[in-house]
């Protein structure tokens, strides 16, 4: 037996199918249960069967975190080399491909990295790839921003989580204010 359900008038009907036990792709579900949260027109069915997607075989979209022309990925093993010994102030920039926040700033900080590529460096860092630089820099929620100076975390340069083009500005125009670039 076939129930069609629509929940808004946005969204396609949906349809449940009544199937054996042995679906592997359904799951246990009574129609009727739903009837007091649904506020358009509805055909219900009481019967308590199985809830089965047609189409279902749509894989999730894989998201990553992409360095733009000004931002350079890097690991554990540049790490020394690309922001300790850099002869100019780096903006290090924890992220991770599953992380909403990474995602959303990132046009923001390729945008900042090529405003300010004469006057800082900015890298990204990611998380689950370099977990040594995530202890060691104790980086606990994502993205975390560091600006790094003569091999030195800036004090106070620490931010995390998502953050404006225009804050980001601000913040980065403070910090090397702070440090004497001109």
């Amino acid at each position: 037996m076939d129930s069609i359900i629509s929940i808004s008038s946005s969204l396609p009907p949906l349809r449940a199918l009544a199937s054996s036990p042995s679906t592997s792709s359904s799951l246990p579900f009574s129609l009727f249960h739903f009837s007091a949260t649904l506020s358009s027109p509805t055909i219900f069915s009481t019967k308590t069967s199985k809830l089965s997607f047609r189409n279902s075989s749509h894989a999730l979209p894989q998201f990553t975190v992409r360095c733009g022309s000004g931002v350079a990925e890097i690991d554990e093993t540049q790490f020394k080399d690309t922001v300790l010994n850099a002869n100019r102030p780096v903006l290090v920039e924890f992220v991770a491909n599953w992380c909403g926040p990474c995602r959303l700033i990132s046009p923001a900080i390729q945008s900042l990295a090529q405003e300010y590529e004469d006057r800082l460096a900015v890298v990204k860092i990611d998380h689950d790839a370099n977990p040594r630089l995530i202890e060691e820099y104790k980086v606990y929620g994502l993205p975390t921003l560091i600006l790094f100076n003569n091999g030195q975390e800036v004090a106070e340069s620490r931010r995390e989580g998502a953050i404006t083009k225009v804050k980001l500005k601000e913040y980065v125009d403070a910090l090397l204010e702070s440090i004497s670039v001109p």
